[in-house]
């Protein structure tokens, strides 16, 4: 019932690590894991969805039949609701099958887009992949030297990944999920007359 093995978790609100995710991580962590394994893997994307999907329901739905959640780490990202909504209802999921204990394989494989330091103390909990030194957007950064360094981490990671991804828990349809309240309505503005 998992139809994702890995979902993208990242703070949407500006453009740099969108852009960033869009260009770069996806892109080489999709191929990478592909290459890899035996078998078609599928990473959830939210730029990915089709026009008109039901945002809230469509990330949802992806979160609870994903096995391993790879949040991009900043500052900002811990300042979002929907991004501490796919954190924590995975943390609960690794708290209902035990993986919350040490030694346990995790189900959240943060990576670091900038600025640590302003982490609240449950993320500095978890050891996480320091990517800070590849965090260009830009398309050109494909062309430079310092591109083949961020290929070669990237493969670590995707090897780390399919890992846990054979440890994944057997799904279960109960896998808690949060999603932040939905915003109120706009009011309708009365007609001046």
């Amino acid at each position: 019932m998992y139809q994702y093995d890995v979902f993208i978790s990242y703070q949407r609100g500006d453009r740099v690590v969108p852009t960033w995710v869009r260009n770069h991580f996806h892109p080489r962590l999709s191929e990478l894991l592909d290459s890899n394994l035996d078998r078609e893997v599928k990473v959830f994307f939210d730029e990915t969805l089709p026009t008109g999907s039901n945002w809230p329901v469509e990330l949802r739905t992806a979160l609870q039949r994903t096995r391993i959640l790879v949040p991009v780490c900043s500052p900002k990202y811990f300042q979002s609701e929907w991004c501490l909504a796919e954190w924590h209802s995975m943390a609960k999921r690794e708290e209902l099958v035990g993986r919350a204990s040490p030694g346990q394989p995790r189900l959240i494989y943060p990576v670091i887009f900038c600025d640590s330091r302003n982490f609240p103390a449950y993320a500095h909990e978890r050891s996480m992949q320091d990517l800070k030194k590849w965090n260009l957007p830009y398309e050109h950064f494909q062309a430079s030297q310092a591109y083949l360094e961020f290929h070669q981490k990237v493969e670590e990671i995707a090897e780390e990944l399919e890992d846990l991804i054979a440890l994944a828990p057997e799904w279960r349809p109960d896998w808690p999920v949060d999603t932040p309240m939905p915003e109120p309505p706009n009011r309708p503005r009365m007609p001046r007359f």
